[in-house]
């Protein structure tokens, strides 16, 4: 069986806005995208940090709640990261 974690996670941005991903490591993830080496979307708004991740047992799992994040409005998305609206 394996025990392999997956995360949700969202990053605000230089350009305060917010960008959310999956992964199985999140500061890899984050490295990644200040290096522009990660998403599009990172290369031209540049991470500046996490603000958000929520740990889930299965890849399906963390992926889901991705989309259903990426389909929150701007004001729900700072609500869950505990922002300021």
């Amino acid at each position: 069986m394996d025990d392999k974690s997956f995360y949700v996670y969202i990053l605000l941005t230089e350009k305060n806005t917010l960008y959310c991903g999956y992964t199985d490591d999140v500061l890899r993830r984050f490295e990644l995208h200040k290096s522009g080496k990660g998403a599009k979307y990172t290369r031209a708004n540049k991470p500046v940090k996490i603000v958000y991740t929520k740990e889930f047992s299965s890849k399906s799992d963390a992926q889901k709640e991705e989309y259903r994040i990426k389909h929150l409005s701007r004001s729900q998305k700072l609500k869950l990261c505990n922002l300021s609206v």
